[in-house]
């Protein structure tokens, strides 16, 4: 099962604990996080299901690609990394 993880900074906003899930796509295994923790996917995706502007997320070190359809392939043993976007100066 892929490992996610929610950052520290993430979790302030909503609870999020770190969870392993099964999927063949970050989405899928998205799904299966958020069926058990709704509040969190309001945070992290939009009513359409893409991820929202303000977050991002890396799948072994590497960002994502389709930030739309999350469709990005997950292994059993990958680390998914969810991350809000912060920016300032």
């Amino acid at each position: 099962m892929a490992k996610v993880f929610f950052t520290p900074n993430l979790q302030r906003h909503v609870g999020c604990p770190q969870t392993e899930a099964e999927g063949r796509t970050v989405g899928e295994v998205l799904a299966r996080v958020f069926a058990e923790n709704p509040p969190a996917r309001g945070y992290v995706l939009d009513d359409q299901g893409a991820l929202r502007k303000h977050m991002t997320i890396f799948i072994d070190g590497h960002i994502i690609r389709d930030r739309t359809r999350l469709s990005d392939v997950v292994t059993g043993t990958s680390a998914i990394y969810v991350f809000q976007a912060l920016s300032g100066g």
